[in-house]
Formats: structure tokens, C-alpha cells, sequence
């Protein structure tokens, strides 16, 4: 069994999965329930319309049910992660973690259930009596040979897609970095010697999945503990090892991996070594796909085979083999036609499109995660990455049509192109390009100051910024008092992050110079500038980034934010010609909005919300929206008139009066703005293409009231608010910030330092 990872990790981890409601999912209801007639429609006595409908034609189910959006993320536990036979309470976090990943990329609702029983009757039974509640079973962290078996019986007894994740997923995902490192050496598959070493559940769905593309049996060898596999071999054989026996004189990894073309790894750390790579044939397809630890590692390729291709399972190399490429997609295809099963035609679809997506033009989201260096198709890109946004259309469209053709779709697509702008909507983008903009922030890193860095929670927020790649994290505080707290808490690695403490600094003379040079003519004495730098930490922290001794600065865990900001704006101005605004970012279930000014104007000006709508817009856009700005009111172009909306019907004109590259209106009520049917049924002319997402408030009362309540009533994460338009980077975070909040906001404190 594994280790636990490191106690920090392994702690915040629990915090995570505890902190608000335990666990990572919940049950939302998508109809409302609101009053006595909602009630008797959504239960009795309404609810038999759609029970009798049913009974008379059961295809009606996917119509008045959630079957048809709907999979189960099924396992026993016997082989969870690389953490062994936890059972099955053991595996239920992988199992909700699973759940949401299907969430998050394809729109699709999952249930975990994890049957106590290493059975296999009993847990083909169960799944197979659950069938009616689902679209899709997914298989999950079963070990071998018993998932072969389960799902096999499973797939025969059931008319819906049952999928081994562990098998398909890695296998499909393989098959497409193949795909395309043949496309770079110029051969094929029917030409090329492939070793596989391992023979579990993904090797063997591996080596079944490019047999199936077009690679003879007798060109391949599987090999196993024990070596390789061959005809006649007794010691250790099952029947899906021997249906992959060839007739072979080799017997050892070793010896098989002479003159072999592609090598896939699905074993174990240090299997393979450099004498055996260059053995291989002339530019070696290499896949060391063990986790965490590759069989080799890239860079002992390196040294002896610089004509090889590469992939791992790890996201820190290039070409990563990452089943969250495959499974979310393939299924969401699967369900859009009703498959009756996912069958090799509709995996090999899935591989395809996935090449295919890696030898297109990258769009700019994907472009910004590689900081200037777009990733070109080639050696050290084969593989799309996970928040590519073109999957969603891709991938579920290709699987569709696949299924179409081979016969196993029960309601066909009609327009292939309103189906993949279907696919499009279902996602919104603000959570795959934030991670796009983490990704540039880790191949640039950053000195970041956290500011209050003897509290326990920026602490651990530090060591999390930095173990992710972001950059160099500056402690402000006592250094007896941050390592006390360390070693209270078990963080290690402690000794690679810089602490600082303000009235010990060596060369803080410079900072006693500097802010007296801007605060003189403001009724500052000399030493009242040295105790500042002395004794507030907000104040060094900004004087260590004006003087460029650090790239950004994240504060607020212990200060108001109008403290925080004030003490802030004593050392960094303005950028020339921009206001400091706030703008929070709402992410609800389906849309994002950004919110602004939240945080800064009291009661801005006709000219001042113009400013504001400029730099919402621009966020907005940074973060993977197009803008479309709505300057909200209380009324509807002057209907009821009052000169609390003068501002606004002026701002109108004097955005009119530009040229800008995006939409607005004004002045307009926050339903209709965020409504395009009524916005559409009472309002005609209005300039919005759509509903609303950069809401530009009236002034700062309500848009503070608006964005802390959304999290509350509503279904909405916050992030920020931003703090935009200073010339220095600096985020104040909200007195309640969590761990993860202060990462992500430096983050993105870093990120503005690269721009």
C-alpha cells in the first residue's frame, strides 16, 4: 500500500472535504417548489402524469426523468488510486471526486454508489437491478481480473453503456497520443514491435484497443511480473493473458523491448531502464504511464534517445496521458443518443477526435497557459490538455456519431452543428480558464509577499502556492513565530520558504527613503515613515513590491478591506488614466457574472462608471467571457424616472460616444438583464446579444449587498472581489477567506505581475 502524502497535504485535504457540508456533492432540485400548486406538481397528484406516461411508453422515461443525464460511478474499493484494497467506505471520495469531474466538464449528473462486497454475483446483480435509474454505469478502482468479468456480464445483461474508467479511459486516451506520435515518425501501426509491461486492467485495454486499430497480434508482446507473456506459458496465466500470447523467443522485458517501436508502461516505478531504451528502434514511442513515478523518467530518456516521443501520467511532463480527456466526453455522447452500449467503434471515434484536436491551431485560452509559446503540434504535444474547451464539442460529437453508425444509437442527432453548440453551452468557462491562467502562472513563477504571514491560515496557504508551482512565497512576520506554527501544524518543507520580519530587514533604510519621498507633502515626518515600514506589515509588503524586491502582494485575512486598501494606497498609485475598482467573480451553476464596483466607489459619476464598465469588461474577457455590460437600475430606461439613474443614462451617453469592442446597455433592471426572455418580450431594442454578464451596479452599498448575499441564497462561489487598476499587483482578500481562496487569489496577484 501507498503512503499517505505529506502531512500538510494530507491535512488540508481533510479540511477540504469537511469544511461547510462534508463531502464534495450535493442533490439541487432543477424545477421550483415553492408554493402548494409547485408542490402538487412535483408530487402528488401531479407526479402520476408522468409515472402513467411512462408505464404506457417507457422511452418517455428520458423525457420526464433525469435517467437520461445521469451515471453511476460504481466500485467495491478493491483498488483504490495506488492506495490498494481500501473497500468500499474507503473509496468514496474518489467516487464524489469522480462524480464532480463529470460534472464539471460534460454537464453530467452522477450518483456514487459503492457496494460492500467483493462478489462478483452480488455486484453484477446490484448494478444490474439498478439499471432503470440510469443513463450510463461507470466502473471505478475494481481490481483484476474481476472488473473484466463484472463488466462483461454487465454489458451483456443491460441495454445502457457500462465502462470500466480504468481500462477504456487510459486505453483511449493512449490510443490518441499514439495516433499521433505515428503521424510525427511517419509509420504504422501494422509496421510497428509493441511492448507492454503490465498486465492489468489498462494494459490489457490498451494493447485490445490498438489491436483494434490495426496492429497485428504477433507484433506485440505483453509482459507481466514474471516477464514475458508467451505461447505455452504456464506460471501466472489467465485467460486475458493468454489471449494476448505470442509466439516469441524473448522472455524478459529486456530482451522483448530489442528493436521495439512503441513502448507503453502501465506497471511500476523504475521498470525500465536507459540500457533498454536504447535498444529500442529508431525514434521509440515511449509511454511510461505508471503513477505517481513513470517506469522511466523523461529525462533519463533524454540522455540516450533524443529521437524519442514521450508521454506520462503526470501533469508535470509533457503529453500527459489523463483519463479526464476521455470519460466525460465519451459519455456525454453516449447518453445524447441513448446508446445501448460504448463499443470499440466509439472509442477509437473518441481517440481520433482527440489527435485531431492536438494537430488543430491551439485557441488563445489554451495558448495562455504556455506564456507566450503556444504549443505547436509535435514531440512535446501530442495530447490535448484537460481544460481544452474544444473537447465539449469535439469528443461527445465524434462518439455520437460513431454510435449512429454502428447501431447501438436509440435517438439519432439530426444537426450535427446545433449539437455541438448545444455542447458548447453546457459548460460555462470561468473554471477552465482560471485553471488556464494557474497553468501560466506555474511556467512563470513569482515572488509573492503574503503579508499577515504569521496567521496559521496564510501559512498553509503559502506552502500550497508554492508546492503547486506558482512562485516563491514571502512570509511577513517573526520568524521564531512562523516556525513555531509550522512545526505545530506539520508542514514540512518549511525550510525553502523566505520569511521576513519588517523591523529586522537589512537593507529597509531604502523603504524608509522611498515612502518619505510620497508621503512628505502629506504631513509625514521621516519617522513617522520608518515606524510605518517598521511596524505595518501591508506597508512593507507594498514598499518590498514598488521597490521590485517582489512581484505582488496578497493581504486581508486579519484587516477590513477599506484598512487594508488605505494602508496600501499610501505606497502604490493608480495605473495613469484607470480607477482601483473591485469586481467580484459569481460562478453559479450555469453562468458567471462579474460584478463591479464592489469594493471601491461609493457613488461613482456618469464618467466614473464609464471607467468601471472599461476594466469590468476587461476582466471579464481575461477570464475566457466575451463582455456584455449592463448598467444596472431600479428601472428600465427611465420607467419609473428618478435621478438616482442620471448617472446612468449619462454614462450611456458617453460610452455611445466611443468606439468600444463590447456590449452594453443601460439603464436596465437586473432581471431583465439577466433574463433574455423577458428582456426580448418587453424590451426589443435592447443592444445585448444576450443576457448579461458584467453587471456594472450604481453604487457601492449595493453592490457589496448583492455579491455577499449570492453566495448565501443563492448556488455561488465568489472569487475576490478583484482588486483592478493599481499599478502594482495587490489582492485583499475577505476577512473569512479560505486556504484555497488565498492561493487562487495569489495566483492571480502573480499572474497580473506577468502581464
Amino acid at each position: 500500500m501507498s503512503e499517505k502524502p505529506d502531512l500538510s497535504q494530507y491535512e488540508e485535504a481533510l479540511r477540504y472535504h469537511a469544511q461547510g457540508k462534508p463531502g464534495k456533492l450535493e442533490i439541487v432540485a432543477t424545477k421550483a417548489v415553492a408554493t402548494q400548486r409547485d408542490l402538487s406538481l412535483a408530487y402528488s397528484p401531479g407526479v402520476a402524469g408522468p409515472c402513467l406516461a411512462i408505464a404506457d411508453d417507457p422511452e418517455t422515461v428520458y423525457d420526464y426523468t433525469t435517467k437520461g443525464n445521469r451515471v453511476a460511478v460504481i466500485s467495491n474499493g478493491t483498488a483504490v488510486l495506488g492506495l490498494g484494497n481500501l473497500g468500499a467506505l474507503g473509496s468514496k471520495p474518489v467516487m464524489e471526486g469522480k462524480a464532480v469531474l463529470f460534472k464539471r466538464f460534460a454537464d453530467i449528473d452522477c450518483f456514487d454508489l459503492e457496494i460492500d462486497s467483493e462478489d462478483v454475483d452480488e455486484i453484477v446483480n446490484c448494478v444490474r437491478l439498478l439499471g432503470p435509474s440510469f443513463g450510463g454505469i461507470n466502473l471505478e478502482d475494481i481490481k483484476a481480473p474481476e472488473c473484466f468479468i463484472i463488466e462483461q456480464r454487465l454489458r451483456e445483461l443491460m441495454d445502457i453503456p457500462v465502462f470500466h474508467d480504468d481500462q477504456h479511459g487510459t486505453a483511449i486516451i493512449c490510443a490518441a497520443g499514439i495516433i499521433n506520435a505515428l503521424d510525427l515518425t511517419g509509420r504504422s501501426l501494422k509496421d510497428c514491435k509493441v511492448v507492454v509491461n503490465g498486465a492489468g486492467a489498462a494494459a490489457i485495454a490498451c494493447l485490445e484497443l490498438i489491436k483494434a486499430m490495426g496492429l497485428p497480434h504477433d507484433q506485440a508482446i505483453l509482459c507481466d511480473t514474471k516477464g514475458v507473456i508467451y505461447q505455452g506459458r504456464e506460471d501466472g496465466m489467465n485467460q486475458w493473458k493468454s489471449a494476448h500470447a505470442v509466439a516469441t523467443e524473448s522472455r524478459s522485458l529486456e530482451e522483448a523491448m530489442i528493436g521495439a517501436d512503441i513502448f507503453l508502461g502501465l506497471s511500476v516505478k523504475g521498470a525500465v531502464s536507459k540500457e533498454m531504451v536504447k535498444t529500442m528502434a529508431d525514434k521509440p514511442i515511449i509511454f511510461a504511464m505508471a503513477n505517481p513515478d513513470p517506469e522511466i523518467r523523461p529525462e533519463d530518456i533524454a540522455d540516450v534517445r533524443r529521437d524519442a516521443i514521450v508521454a506520462t501520467g503526470r501533469s508535470d511532463f509533457p503529453n500527459q496521458v489523463n483519463n479526464v480527456l476521455g470519460f466525460p466526453y465519451i459519455f456525454r455522447g453516449a447518453l445524447d443518443v441513448r446508446a445501448t452500449t460504448i463499443n470499440e467503434e466509439m472509442k477509437i471515434a473518441a481517440a481520433e477526435a482527440i489527435a485531431e484536436l492536438a494537430r488543430e491551431d491551439v485557441p488563445d485560452e489554451v495558448a495562455a497557459a504556455y506564456k507566450g509559446k503556444r504549443p505547436i503540434y509535435g514531440p512535446e504535444y501530442i495530447i490535448p490538455v484537460p481544460f481544452d474547451p474544444r473537447l465539449i464539442s469535439h469528443v461527445p460529437t465524434a462518439v455520437a456519431k460513431a454510435a449512429m453508425d454502428s447501431g447501438v444509437a436509440r435517438r439519432p442527432i439530426i444537426d450535427e452543428q446545433a449539437y455541438r453548440n448545444e455542447l458548447r453551452a453546457r459548460l460555462d468557462p470561468t473554471a477552465g480558464s482560471l485553471q488556464l491562467i494557474l497553468d501560466e502562472v506555474r511556467a512563470a513563477p513569482r515572488r509573492v509577499v503574503f503579508a499577515e504571514g504569521e496567521e496559521e491560515k496564510v501559512i498553509r496557504a503559502a506552502v500550497e502556492f508554492q508546492k503547486a508551482g506558482y512562485g516563491i512565497p514571502v512570509l511577513l512576520g517573526r520568524e521564531h513565530e512562523v516556525k513555531k506554527t509550522m512545526a505545530e501544524i506539520g508542514i514540512e518543507g518549511s525550510e525553502s520558504i523566505e520569511i521576513y520580519n519588517a523591523s529586522e530587514m537589512e537593507h529597509r533604510e531604502k523603504y524608509y527613503h522611498f515612502l518619505y519621498e510620497r508621503l512628505q507633502r502629506k504631513g509625514y515626518l521621516f519617522r513617522d515613515c520608518a515606524r510605518l515600514v517598521n511596524r505595518d506589515r501591508n506597508i512593507f509588503a507594498a514598499c518590498m513590491v514598488a521597490m521590485g524586491d517582489a512581484d505582488a502582494v496578497l493581504t486581508g485575512v486579519t484587516r477590513r478591506f477599506s484598512v487594508a486598501f488605505k494602508e496600501i494606497q499610501k505606497v502604490i498609485d493608480p495605473k495613469p488614466d484607470q480607477r482601483v475598482i473591485g469586481v467580484s467573480v459569481i460562478v453559479g451553476r450555469d453562468r458567471t457574472v462579474f460584478m463591479a464596483d464592489t469594493t471601491v466607489t461609493t457613488l461613482p459619476t456618469a464618467e466614473e462608471l464609464v471607467s468601471i464598465c472599461k476594466e469590468a469588461a476587461e476582466v471579464a474577457r481575461r477570464l475566457g467571457h466575451e463582455p456584455r455590460v449592463a448598467l444596472l437600475s431600479y428601472s428600465n430606461f427611465g420607467n419609473p424616472k428618478h435621478y438616482t439613474a442620471d448617472n446612468i443614462r449619462e454614462a450611456v451617453e458617453l460610452l455611445d460616444a466611443e468606439e468600444l469592442d463590447f456590449e452594453y446597455e443601460g439603464d436596465i433592471s437586473a432581471d431583465v438583464a439577466l433574463d433574455p426572455e423577458l428582456m426580448a418580450s418587453f424590451y426589443p431594442f435592447c443592444r445585448l446579444s444576450g443576457p448579461a454578464n458584467v453587471l456594472v451596479m450604481p453604487g457601492l452599498h449595493s453592490a457589496n449587498i448583492a455579491s455577499k448575499l449570492m453566495p448565501v441564497l443563492g448556488e455561488s462561489k465568489v472569487i475576490g472581489p478583484l482588486l483592478v487598476g493599481l499599478s502594482k499587483p495587490v489582492q485583499i482578500v475577505p476577512i473569512g477567506a479560505t486556504v484555497s481562496d488565498l492561493v487562487n487569489m495569489a495566483a492571480l496577484a502573480a499572474h497580473e505581475a506577468g502581464q
